[in-house]
């Protein structure tokens, strides 16, 4: 690291916005190019590559002067675009998914009264769910609706088994709570 850059990341560590400004300026574009090539998307590139540049911020002060800046900025885009994209891919699955569900819903003819309280409970279930926090929602739609292993949940997530069993918890007593007394109790799940 040369003088000038470790001069700029101690102004930038000491709240200079200048330094903040030029040091964005600086490594901006390359940014965003990396956070595009990953996600595909401008606008996602974009949010990315802000995160990135938040998240290098916040943690500038734990940086280690020994290794090149520059590489360490762009590990942190690379794994923030990574997760961005991660998150992306398991919404899109879960869109297929329910677009089959519905599709497969839609051919069976139920009557016009289970259609009416099919609907109800669905929208209910799905207001509970939008409710949720991401990071016990996402566990709950990859368990139930994806029916994906708790070991699966915590690869996908880059979490631990154990954190995914209380998310888990949490998530169901969470939605629970919100839908108590609009279904009929047919006994506890898992």
């Amino acid at each position: 690291m040369t003088e000038e850059q470790a001069g700029l990341i101690a102004a930038c560590i000491a709240g200079d916005e200048t330094a903040i400004a030029q040091l964005i300026q600086e490594n901006e574009l390359g940014v965003f190019r990396l956070a595009l090539s990953v996600l595909g998307d401008p606008g996602e590139a974009n949010e990315a590559a802000q995160d990135a540049f938040i998240a290098a911020l916040s943690a500038l002060k734990s940086y280690q002067e020994s290794s090149n800046f520059k590489a360490w900025l762009y590990k942190i885009a690379l794994n923030l675009s990574r997760s961005r994209l991660r998150k992306r891919k398991a919404l899109q699955r879960l869109q297929r998914v329910l677009i089959t569900l519905f599709r497969v819903q839609a051919q069976r003819t139920p009557s016009l009264e289970e259609a009416i309280i099919h609907n109800e409970e669905d929208e209910a279930l799905w207001k509970a769910l939008e409710k949720l926090d991401e990071r016990h929602r996402l566990p709950i739609v990859l368990y139930y609706y994806h029916e994906f292993s708790v070991r699966e949940i915590a690869e996908i997530l880059n979490i631990k088994e154990g954190t995914v069993h209380s998310r888990l918890s949490i998530g169901r007593e969470k939605l629970r709570v919100e839908l108590d007394g609009l279904f009929p109790t047919t006994g506890e799940a898992e």
